[in-house]
């Protein structure tokens, strides 16, 4: 029977097709990425806006209007506004971890749930804020809706996929997430025109709407049959969701792999400490590596604050809108084309391609930026328009490749005992270094002006070369098989393949 498994289930070619329920139930929980998203675009924009600045953030409001002497740099260095954007992510932090125990305990379906219906509370509360403590309390509450979902919808995607889908499937997150900017820029363009400085409102409000088809297809959708096998000591109601999402009744390899797995995962009571063990070692070190990356490409503050960056290069508050509307453009189409290609190219490959292109492009806008750009004044329009296109050109490569792929590789890496444990972990490390990077970048614009950019190419260069040298290839690969991957790659296995020959030999001095 086991190598009958190993021969059925070799290379990932579990039996299934791609059924119309498995893309339905991927697109409503991609919804998920696009509340995501449509935050990270929203507040960039309602920050840039001069009615929420002056009802909110008066100080800053009046430094940008009326004080002459400022450096282009700083005209938005307030740490009360970025406190604006960041507190969703030190909720988001929080609730992350709150969220494993829920997602482990009780399935991936009731954590997206209530993150939908956080992020629907937040929504209203944003959209009614008569004073800044309101409107913070709505980006807590937005936080705690984008913990819960960012740490069960890409596990969601994964276990429902198959081998062969899971990088395109997954990547439909990201997709959602750069949809959701997209919309954000679009809906914030036209509502900065509304007569009477009450368009944020709009804005913020109109959240509720993804977060409403989450929360509704968190309730219809089925369950993963790695949760149901987790949660529950009857295989048979797995099996049955098994054949409708592969269409087909053979399912029994992926069946038998679900279940040893589960049995394995059910001997571990602490995962978080477990977690930490020397065997896990290489997905520990991905999981906390990975999300940091992803921040440091600086990616987050295009999104946040591309049109604060597009005013401080001279545009006016509509083209500085504009100009987000076209990136955000640019990375919601690159995603998709990642989606087409990631089963056949690779990980690795997108991670190359998109690494090599973000390092170019942010050195040179940093260089453009350095001779062009002084502290007051702005970019000729030529110029202007050449910054927007090599941000549109950076913004490209992070939607093939660390966008997507920074939620697909940790999702894809973990056994199913530390798998929630190890996505909270994930999730946490993105959203507290989400968190450093929005509260800071502001008061780093301020101090290193056009050396920003210089910082932020440097960790390119470095995260291109740590996926180069550490993290192996994941594509084709099934879920519950990914531990073999860690123990033929050249570096790793010099750590786990150890632990193997220590086990080995401890079994054969006790029979």
């Amino acid at each position: 029977m086991a190598v009958g498994l190993a021969i059925a289930s070799e290379g990932g070619q579990y039996n299934g097709r791609l059924t119309l329920l498995v893309l339905v139930s991927c697109m409503m929980a991609a919804t998920g990425g696009i509340i995501f998203g449509y935050d990270l675009g929203i507040s960039g924009g309602v920050t840039s806006m001069e009615p929420f600045l002056k009802k909110f953030f008066p100080k800053v409001y009046t430094k940008m209007k009326e004080d002459t002497k400022i450096s282009n740099y700083c005209k938005f260095d307030s740490q009360l506004l970025t406190s604006f954007t960041s507190s969703l992510y030190i909720a988001g932090l929080i609730s992350s971890f709150l969220a494993s125990p829920v997602t482990g305990a009780f399935g991936r379906k009731p954590s997206i749930l209530i993150g939908g219906a956080a992020f629907l509370a937040g929504s209203a509360l944003g959209g009614a804020a008569v004073n800044v403590y309101m409107l913070i309390l709505g980006r807590v509450l937005l936080g705690v809706g984008v913990g819960f979902a960012n740490q069960s919808v890409p596990l969601y995607i994964s276990e429902m996929a198959l081998p062969r889908h899971r990088g395109a499937m997954n990547i439909g997150f990201q997709c959602g997430v750069g949809l959701g900017v997209l919309s954000a820029n679009i809906i914030n363009f036209g509502t900065e025109k509304i007569k009477g400085g009450w368009g944020w409102r709009i804005s913020l409000a109109l959240a509720a709407l993804p977060a409403s088809i989450l929360t509704i297809g968190a309730i219809l959708l089925p369950e993963t049959p790695n949760s149901l096998i987790q949660n529950s000591s009857n295989p048979d109601k797995a099996k049955t969701v098994l054949q409708r999402i592969r269409g087909t009744t053979d399912v029994q390899a992926e069946l038998d792999d679900l279940i040893e797995a589960s049995s394995i995962s059910k001997t571990i009571n602490r995962p978080f400490r477990k977690i930490i063990q020397r065997k896990y070692r290489p997905q520990l070190v991905m999981a906390i590596a990975i999300p940091f990356f992803q921040q440091v490409t600086g990616i987050n503050v295009i999104t946040f604050y591309a049109p604060i960056l597009f005013r401080t290069i001279g545009q006016g508050e509509s083209a500085s809108l504009m100009s987000a509307v076209v990136t955000g453009l640019v990375g919601t189409t690159a995603t998709f084309i990642s989606a087409l290609v990631v089963d056949k190219l690779g990980r690795k490959t997108l991670f190359m391609i998109g690494g090599i292109q973000m390092f170019v492009t942010q050195i040179t806008i940093g260089v453009i930026m350095a001779i062009l750009l002084v502290d007051h004044g702005g970019l000729s329009k030529g110029y202007a328009y050449l910054v927007l296109a090599l941000i549109c050109v950076y913004v490209a490569g992070f939607a093939w490749s660390w966008g997507p792929l920074g939620w697909l590789v940790p999702s894809e890496i973990f056994p199913l005992e530390i798998r929630s444990a190890g996505q909270s972990i994930t999730v946490a490390m993105g959203f507290l270094f989400t968190f450093i990077i929005a509260q800071s970048f502001l008061a780093m614009l301020c101090r290193f002006k056009s050396g920003i950019f210089f910082f932020f190419g440097g960790w390119v260069m470095v995260m291109t070369a740590f996926v180069y040298f550490l993290l192996p290839e994941t594509k084709n690969v099934p879920i519950e098989q990914m531990e073999k991957v860690w123990k033929d790659y050249w570096f790793w296995k010099i750590i786990v393949g150890e632990m193997d020959d220590e086990k080995m030999a401890y079994t054969q001095q006790g029979a």
